[in-house]
Formats: C-alpha cells, structure tokens, sequence
C-alpha cells in the first residue's frame, strides 16, 4: 500500500508564495507520471499541474505562469513552487497519480492551502 504525504501549505497573503511537497511511501510505481491537485469548499477535486517521469509538466490554465511543478524521484516527492497566489487559489491541496479517469492511490489527507485577499 502506497501512503502519500503533502505538507507545506499555510495562510498566506494575496500575491505571497508556498511551496508543497508530497512524499509517497511504500510500493510506489516510480516509472508514472505525478500530479497536484485541489478541492475547494464546495467545489470538485480538480487537477492543478502534473509531471511525467521524465519531467515534462503540464498545468491547468488557472495555474499558468504562476506555479511549478517538479520531482525528485530518487525521493518519491513531488513538489508544486506556488507564486502570485490569489484568493481562489484557497483550497487543500492534494498529490496523486493521474490515471485515465482517475488516480492511481489513496487519497492523502491533504494540506491546507488558504491566501486572504
């Protein structure tokens, strides 16, 4: 069973930066693509930015420009570089494995993700 832990998320101010960090533990499938994800009060969970093994990332629209994904694979850990953060962005921020039509593990428990305006 593959256990993923995010950490990094706080309260921070319109326009402030943070950075996340999902590490994945136990019989992780290392050769698969990465990704963040986010679920806002109310809202579905929607995927923010993914990364393939080879690194090649790809994000959502709303994320464009502002924020990074990346990997250390030697490390199962997948981080996302947020700047320029809006308030729409507040949301618990979520790793997974993208999978057609869904992922690939459990879901973690998440880190909060709150920008005041």
């Amino acid at each position: 069973q593959v256990q993923l832990v995010e950490s990094g998320g706080g309260l921070v101010q319109a326009g402030g930066s943070l950075r996340l960090s999902c590490a994945a533990s136990g019989s992780v499938a290392t050769i698969t693509a990465r990704g963040w994800y986010r679920q806002a009060p109310g809202k579905q969970r929607e995927l923010v930015a993914s990364i393939t093994y080879s690194g090649s990332p790809n994000y959502a629209d709303f994320v464009k420009g502002r924020f990074t994904i990346s990997r250390d694979s030697a490390k199962n850990t997948v981080y996302l570089q947020m700047n320029s953060l809006k308030p729409e962005d507040t949301a618990v921020y979520y790793c997974n494995t993208p999978l057609a039509g869904g992922v690939l593990y459990h879901w973690g428990q998440g880190t909060q993700v709150t920008v005041s305006a």
